[in-house]
């Protein structure tokens, strides 16, 4: 549809009438009447925020969008994000800045793999946030002509004005120069906003975005387009009257029933994903697990067309590349916007309808951090691959090198974190993770690593693998990764010496296997020495001293990359030796514990 016709006046058969105007209107005023009647009642939260964006939701919800008021899960209802702090339906921000980018996510999805609308509210104060404009590009970019955002240009924040106050022709310069189709509307006139979701509706190619100027405090006398009242509950004497005063003005004892949607979404089963054959791995076989990342992620997508994988272009480097390759239509390139990404991962897996993968280099990923634990607080079923971990990446330098995500993951609720020393246990990871809930992490690392499990051997969540054992152990060597490797070595050297030793690969990091830690603790004489690539604070160390802390006569001695000012760059073995965690200072810290 041209730019013309999508601009044109909405025909007097799609118009609302004068009595349906007016129930729109008193709708808005009973929305007012419970967000005083609420915040007043929990002494907390934001009346005048509600009340400027009334005409708004009633518009929205009563006119425009199309969903069963008796079934609010089904797939082809229509979506509303309310990203103005406050939280909304499907997804809780808790911060603003947040909610565009997983409406992009389920946009995605609505477009390209099923058929809704999505609507995202914004305050003006959250479009300073980078991630809005990170997402206005992706929305643009990816023509996601079913998005409509929202922008409830109220001009007032905690202090004071915003920088554009009510100058709403700035932000529609700004919209459309990020290739949005813009309207400018007057956010009280519920005739307009009926009319300009009715041309977004009509809109082909482009997302569109609404800018709405509205007033704080709308239809609250002193309050309305007044400072000082953002955030803040009303005394319960003054909520009594402004209520008062609004019934007043109430002429309708209407409601009215949205339409329902067209359902022809596809029927979806995301349950109980396998891969169709098991690994094709020998033992002895050399293979970075980023790189067997990659292959499992390409063989997981012909187990379920559901399967997507976005990147922030690292594909080359995470070998979701693979992915793409085989499975085109199902790869999201994010581009360099790590926050974006990870927002629309979760939007991508609401309502469980994509099983969603993220991957980029990890030490990225903790400029997403807020949108992880976002997703983690609303529980949703999204899995993030972090590759070039530690100080093994080596020659890509220090700033590539993750040496806190494993502290940045063990601290969320529900947060699944797999740690894969091989090729193997890299594909049970992925395929393990594509039917957990809550948030996976799996940890991938850059150098090449010698296949240790057949294609036999299973692997679980929560269950570590003891890799070597014999009855005359004298210590339990605990590692993950490439420093299982190194603990193998270690094993090799300390066996030529006649002194054996006990090795665990943990596979998960959360959950723990306490159990197979402490007993074979107690095999070892209470011996145990943990070996990670990751700073001392919260990594793998830290979890078995807490899983063993209740245990009498265990000693633990923590091996960690111990990097005192600015690491440098060098090869993965050299790095790995420099900072403390080789097999070489496996063996000394060994005989340093068996002579005390």
């Amino acid at each position: 549809m041209s730019e013309a016709e999508a601009n044109a006046p909405m025909p007097e058969e799609a118009r609302p009438d004068e009595r349906t105007v007016q129930v729109l209107r008193d709708i808005a005023s009973r929305l007012r009447i419970h967000s005083a009647r609420t915040t007043c009642t929990a002494s907390s939260s934001h009346p005048t925020s509600c009340s400027s964006a009334a005409e708004i939701m009633s518009v929205l919800f009563f006119y425009t969008m199309r969903y069963k008021q008796s079934d609010l899960e089904n797939p082809d209802n229509d979506r509303f994000i309310l990203s103005k702090r406050l939280s909304f339906i499907d997804v809780a921000t808790g911060w603003l800045g947040q909610g565009l980018g997983a409406s992009c996510g389920m946009a995605y999805t609505g477009k390209y793999f099923d058929r809704y609308r999505v609507f995202c509210l914004l305050g003006d104060g959250e479009s300073s946030e980078g991630a809005v404009w990170e997402a206005l590009a992706f929305a643009a970019y990816y023509s996601l002509d079913n998005l409509v955002a929202i922008f409830d240009v109220n001009r007032l924040g905690h202090g004071g004005s915003f920088p554009l106050e009510h100058y709403v022709e700035v932000c529609q310069k700004r919209c459309e120069a990020f290739g949005w189709n813009t309207y400018v509307v007057d956010g009280r006139d519920v005739e307009a906003l009926c009319q300009v979701f009715w041309q977004a509706a009509r809109v082909k190619g482009k997302p569109t975005a609404v800018v709405a100027k509205t007033f704080k405090g709308r239809g609250m006398p002193n309050l309305e387009d007044a400072e000082s009242w953002h955030g803040k509950p009303m005394s319960q004497e003054r909520a009594d009257a402004i209520i008062k005063l609004i019934e007043s003005q109430i002429q309708t004892n209407r409601s009215l029933t949205p339409q329902p949607p067209i359902e022809d979404s596809p029927q979806v089963n995301i349950k109980d994903i396998k891969m169709t054959i098991p690994p094709a791995y020998e033992v002895g076989d050399m293979m970075s697990t980023r790189k067997a990342c990659g292959l499992a992620l390409a063989k997981l997508g012909y187990s379920n067309d559901r399967v997507v994988v976005l990147d922030s272009d690292t594909k080359k480097y995470t070998f979701s590349e693979i992915f793409k390759k085989e499975h085109p239509e199902r790869f999201i390139e994010c581009f360099v916007a790590e926050q974006n990404m990870v927002s629309v991962a979760l939007g991508c897996a609401m309502r469980c309808r994509t099983v969603a993968f993220a991957s980029t280099f990890v030490a990225y990923l903790s400029r997403a951090y807020d949108q992880i634990r976002v997703g983690a607080i609303c529980g949703i079923n999204v899995r993030l691959i972090g590759s070039h971990c530690g100080v093994s990446v080596g020659e890509d330098g220090p700033t590539q090198m993750a040496l806190e995500d494993l502290a940045m993951f063990r601290t969320l609720p529900n947060c699944t974190i797999f740690y894969p020393s091989d090729a193997v246990s890299t594909e049970h990871a992925v395929y393990l993770a594509a039917n957990t809930k809550g948030i996976c992490y799996i940890r991938t690392s850059q150098p090449e690593t010698e296949v240790i499990y057949s294609p036999q051997d299973t692997l679980r969540i929560g269950q570590a693998k003891v890799v070597r054992y014999s009855d005359k152990d004298k210590v339990t060597i605990i590692g993950a990764g490439v420093t299982l490797h190194e603990a193998l070595m270690a094993a090799d050297e300390l066996c030529r010496q006649d002194i054996s030793v006990r090795i665990i690969d943990l596979f998960t990091i959360k959950p723990l296997d306490d159990t197979t830690i402490i007993s074979s603790a107690k095999a070892t004489g209470g011996r145990i020495i943990t070996v990670e690539d990751h700073y001392p604070e919260g990594g793998l160390g830290e979890a078995v001293c807490t899983a063993v802390s209740e245990e009498p006569n265990i000693v633990v001695h923590q091996l960690a990359a111990l990097v005192m000012g600015v690491p440098r760059s060098g090869r993965p073995g050299e790095m790995l030796s420099m900072f403390g965690v080789s097999a070489r200072h496996i063996v000394a810290a060994l005989r340093s514990m068996l002579m005390q």
